[in-house]
């Protein structure tokens, strides 16, 4: 949505820093708008995403630290190019509107009745938020009723900013130093629209909960095993959290819990420990 309406708008040059997984969405979509894309990603972010976006023809510029650190340099690039369009997460308005129909597809794949609960990996949080958009907007609509899914944010012990600031009662979260995890799309210190988030858990009387890495790698390998699911470690998150929950009774028998993996498994080769 966004690289469509900078299209329209005339914009030549997109620019994102990524974690990893948008940063190929972008390049694809810019690929084929016709437009010139630069994408700045940590150097350990996953070899596959770079090579993608490399071949939808993106300039990629690597750099040491996190995905704030890739924000940092893009932002010193941009001052000299002024021209370029900056669709980092919430740093303009068209992804949001793209995310959030997300919602608009659960509630008709479920038939118009939405789940009880959500589960959703939450690095920029995004689709978090643009779901609870989509829901809003469907009520105004008459599609659907007041019920709302309670949302829950899953994420890694190793950067858990989301959850630290739920647990703490906070409306915003504080920047989350030395952020380590192997699933690169969580690994945000501190979502830009943190505030958004929690007031769509808090709306929602969802939760937020966070997961090790380890507890997710033996996910993604139990899911395989009995499910025939592959799981993204993002989205392996999300199961480990519903057994937390479901064990502590937060989630309770019968209800409908949709859990969202937002990855592909493809890139995290060796992830899961198999050999």
């Amino acid at each position: 949505m966004a690289v469509t309406r900078a299209a329209e708008l005339g914009v030549k040059h997109v620019c994102i820093p990524s974690a990893g997984n948008a940063a190929g969405a972008c390049a694809a979509y810019a690929a084929r708008a016709g437009l010139n894309c630069t994408i700045v990603v940590p150097a350990d972010t996953p070899a596959s995403n770079i090579e993608e976006s490399r071949v939808y023809g993106a300039s990629v510029i690597t750099v040491e630290g996190n995905i704030s650190d890739a924000a940092k340099h893009l932002q010193e690039l941009r001052r000299g190019h002024p021209d370029w369009f900056d669709v980092s997460t919430f740093k303009e308005p068209y992804r949001l509107e793209g995310k959030k129909t997300m919602g608009y597809e659960v509630a008709e794949q479920f038939e118009w009745n939405l789940p009880d609960v959500v589960i959703y990996p939450t690095g920029g949080g995004t689709g978090l938020v643009g779901m609870w958009k989509a829901f809003d907007e469907m009520e105004r609509l008459g599609w659907i009723g007041a019920e709302r899914p309670r949302m829950v944010s899953s994420q890694s012990a190793g950067c858990a900013p989301i959850v630290r600031a739920f647990e703490s009662g906070k409306e915003e979260s504080e920047f989350w130093e030395g952020a380590r995890t192997a699933a690169s799309g969580l690994r945000v210190p501190k979502p830009f629209a943190d505030y958004l988030i929690l007031r769509s858990l808090r709306k929602s009387k969802g939760n937020a909960v966070a997961v090790s890495d380890d507890e997710t790698a033996a996910e993604v390998r139990n899911v395989g095993k009995n499910d025939g699911f592959y799981f993204s470690p993002e989205g392996a998150t999300t199961a480990v959290v519903l057994r937390k929950l479901a064990r502590d009774g937060w989630v309770r028998a019968g209800e409908t819990v949709l859990l969202w993996n937002t990855a592909s498994a493809a890139k995290y080769p060796g992830f899961s420990g198999v050999s």
